[in-house]
């Protein structure tokens, strides 16, 4: 799979330039998973924050913002930025490295036919890493980086940005349990996916034990404390976080007390008797569904195997556009349709209608992927999106200006920015490759978390 950085990649008669990571087609059909499989974690270096390393492989992209944290008095250099823009938003964050550990763990075959689960960990371990460094103390974690409205008020490169970059924290005057929890649930599952790097994963499951407990111990909304995520990432509900840390915290551990705290969660917030319809959507706040199937697969107790059948047969029947992507939210519709593909394709590979829900799945991703007669992923087949809603790939290499009128340039983005997931097509499929609607063409680290674990789960299928 893997080639020279700088070939150039032939994708249905489009030459696109470098920093293609060398992923090359493999001729898998109907669509090449494991190419798409290759391209997914190229998106997350783009997305890289601080100083960069010297693997790094999108070379467009520079150090930037090498004094985050200097506001509050600490290094909070690294992390990611969120989306196509340049705010370290904690929560969503989170919610895309726990995704992503899922996925390495849930389908490590798929990445090892792939030949891409070293290259699959680059993107968690740079993510846990700057977790590690927020974690200030027993029950303090820094959970943002930089002013929405500020942020959004540039266009250019990140290492060109010049306003203040403010920084929050919660604690335990200020607790956000969701923003914790989440947290702690990524570090648990970290802990398992680097188990072979003791110290780390150690260190890994140590703070993510702290975390949950902090979360648990303060509860409360994490957007009450961070006012500056109110607007952009607020938090419905903090009580399907804390089953949820509590089962990764289960699953890195063994320890029974956490599988009794899941219960406990479970049964105190009600989710067994929940309409399964009305939590249709997984994503960075709602984890209904990923809840059921993670429990289902630790405990493989019949009622969770029921509960989580009963809502992957739902997903089967839900609303969906004309040519068949699940519906459930207009904002970045592929992301919600490629969560939820996720939790089916898990119902699959623990014998529950395991044809019926796997095809399904495929049916999502192949949506994703081109079967509408175009692909949703950047520098991916036939007629991918060019102009994404993302500052840095639509700048000119230095010294060449970037501002609002890049922004409202009709070219292409002069970088392709390999691997990223639009947010998708309307209720109709109907979508159009347009820079400025944000709604339908940003893309953002938890778009591509699920939805790369969806790929190693079609490569392993196929």
């Amino acid at each position: 799979m893997k080639t020279a950085v700088g070939v150039l990649l032939l994708v249905l008669g489009a030459v696109y330039a470098q920093d293609d990571g060398g992923c090359t087609a493999t001729g898998m059909e109907p669509y090449d998973y494991a190419q798409a499989l290759c391209m997914s974690p190229l998106f997350y270096e783009a997305q890289r924050s601080g100083k960069l390393p010297a693997d790094q492989r999108v070379t467009w992209r520079k150090d930037s913002a090498l004094d985050d944290g200097s506001d509050c008095g600490i290094d909070l250099e690294g992390g990611y930025y969120d989306a196509g823009d340049y705010v370290k938003f904690g929560y969503p964050f989170a919610s895309a490295m726990t995704a992503l550990a899922y996925g390495l763990l849930a389908y490590a075959d798929g990445y090892e036919a792939a030949g891409q689960t070293e290259y699959g960990k680059q993107p968690l371990k740079w993510g846990t890493d700057y977790m590690l460094k927020a974690k200030t103390g027993t029950n303090e974690f820094y959970g943002q980086v930089g002013a929405g409205n500020t942020d959004h008020s540039f266009w250019g490169r990140p290492e060109d940005m010049t306003e203040d970059r403010p920084c929050w924290k919660i604690d335990t005057t200020a607790p956000g349990t969701d923003l914790a929890a989440e947290t702690a649930a990524a570090l648990a599952a970290a802990s398992i996916v680097f188990q072979d790097d003791r110290a780390y994963s150690s260190e890994c499951l140590a703070a993510a034990r702290e975390l949950y407990d902090f979360a648990d111990q303060y509860r409360e909304k994490y957007q009450k404390s961070i006012n500056a995520a109110r607007g952009f990432y607020s938090s419905v509900s903090y009580e399907d976080e804390l089953p949820w840390a509590a089962l990764w915290l289960y699953r890195a551990t063994g320890e029974e007390e956490y599988m009794t705290a899941a219960k406990g969660f479970i049964e105190e917030f009600g989710f067994m008797d929940v309409d399964v319809e009305s939590v249709a959507k997984v994503d960075w706040d709602v984890k209904t569904g990923a809840i059921y199937a993670l429990i289902a697969e630790l405990d493989g107790g019949q009622e969770y195997l029921d509960k989580l059948e009963e809502y992957a047969e739902m997903l089967t029947t839900y609303t969906t556009t004309p040519e068949g992507l699940i519906f459930t939210d207009v904002w970045g519709a592929l992301r919600e349709a490629m969560n939820v593909a996720f939790v089916a394709a898990r119902a699959a590979s623990l014998g529950l209608q395991t044809d019926k829900f796997n095809d399904w799945a495929q049916s999502q991703i192949d949506y994703a992927l081109g079967s509408v007669g175009h692909s949703f992923v950047c520098g991916f087949g036939e007629n991918p999106p060019t102009h994404p809603h993302h500052a840095s790939s639509s700048c000119p290499d230095a010294p060449a200006t970037c501002d609002w009128d890049t922004y409202d340039s009709s070219e292409p983005n002069p970088h392709t920015l390999f691997g990223a997931l639009v947010g998708g097509p309307d209720e109709n499929d109907a979508y159009t490759d347009d820079r400025s609607d944000y709604v339908h063409n940003e893309v953002a680290l938890d778009y591509n978390a699920f939805y790369t674990g969806v790929l190693a789960a079609m490569v392993e299928i196929h």
